[in-house]
């Protein structure tokens, strides 16, 4: 039986946050990539898991312009065509190539940070090829059950990520996706890679609710840290240099970003 053809639909970027009212062009764009996909379907993108990113892209656009130095940092929810990742077609990771082209014809040459959950998070580390986007945050990775021979971490692609610095957060008790798939997708891109590290959340689901603050504060320390100059905090540092499996198993301690400065 012929494959039914998918409905045409075109990608797009939600709306602007942190948009200067002048117009003048940010030092630096975040493409948020929302989760909620399935592994096949043909439906319209979900306006849930949409709306859970925003929360975050807020957050790092205040903290862009609180901190030293001030910058200007604009932040996008992609909104894709499709809800599946629908096998080869990979149509999440597409939209997110297509997204970082957008802010490119948008913004000119500035520097992209693709920070993606479950789905999502599979999209933007497939997208992080392209020569403006210079680092990563992937939340709760999602990646499909694998077959008894092929491990499905071990077909994603890690070369892209060359030159990028590069993040991964799970849950120990993640009900949704496997952590051990997200860490040995780590692991082959950390010998590809140095700047590749990896967070456990102790005792915590696919969602990382019961540590939301440490889980928010990380990935704003990491994303400002990449594209807008900041200090990265000593666990995220001693993270990076770790070999693994140290800095590919590095627990994210309770109260983590209580202490940071704002």
């Amino acid at each position: 039986m012929a494959q039914q053809a998918l409905p045409e639909r075109e990608a797009r970027l939600g709306r602007a946050m942190g948009a200067d009212a002048s117009g003048a062009a940010p030092h630096a764009v975040v493409l948020l990539l929302p989760g909620g996909g399935m592994e096949h379907s043909a439906r319209r993108r979900s306006a849930v898991a949409a709306a859970a990113v925003r929360p975050l892209a807020r957050r790092l656009v205040r903290g862009a312009l609180q901190g030293e130095p001030e910058t200007s940092l604009v932040a996008h929810v992609v909104h894709y065509r499709y809800r599946g990742w629908n096998g080869e077609a990979a149509h999440p990771a597409c939209d997110a190539e297509w997204a970082v082209e957008e802010v490119v014809r948008r913004y000119g040459d500035v520097p992209v940070c693709l920070v993606g959950v479950d789905v999502g998070a599979r999209a933007a580390l497939r997208a992080a090829g392209h020569p403006m986007v210079t680092s990563v945050l992937a939340l709760s990775l999602w990646l499909p059950d694998p077959p008894a021979d092929r491990p499905a971490a071990e077909e994603e692609p890690v070369r892209q990520l060359v030159g990028r610095q590069v993040l991964l957060v799970h849950g120990t008790d993640d009900e949704h996706t496997d952590p051990e798939l997200s860490y040995r997708l780590a692991e082959r891109a950390k010998k590809a890679n140095a700047d590749v590290c990896r967070f456990e959340v102790h005792t915590d689901g696919h969602r990382l609710h019961q540590h939301n603050a440490e889980v928010a504060a990380l990935a704003e320390n990491f994303v400002l840290g990449t594209v807008c100059g900041r200090d990265f905090a000593r666990p995220l540092v001693d993270a990076m240099a770790a070999p693994p499996p140290l800095g590919l198993r590095m627990p994210l301690a309770m109260g983590f970003g209580t202490s940071l400065r704002r």
